[in-house]
């Protein structure tokens, strides 16, 4: 197999864990709220940039371009967690 295909599929099963982690792992009653949450978000922020990188194959683009996808999870992650925090909880 050559190496392109070699990461691949290494991303590929990493992101079949990390989908394992928050759909088993932090989506129970393991951990508060928050903290799970905020996981699910950082994972799906890692997630998506492993795609980005890869599968989209943007690991080699010009730098601007590279920035700009990478910033558009965090940035999307810290909106919404940013709402879901100043949003007072509903008992």
């Amino acid at each position: 197999m050559s190496a392109r295909r070699e990461r691949v599929t290494m991303v590929w099963l990493g992101l079949m864990v990390l989908t394992c982690v928050t759909t088993w792992g932090l989506s129970k009653d393991l951990f508060v709220p928050a903290v799970a949450v905020v996981g699910i978000f950082l994972i799906a922020a890692v997630k998506v940039s492993y795609v980005v990188l890869d599968f989209m194959e943007l690991r080699n683009a010009p730098i601007p371009v590279r920035v700009a996808f990478q910033a558009w999870p965090i940035v999307v992650a810290v909106v919404i967690l940013g709402f879901w925090f100043a949003t007072p909880a509903i008992i």
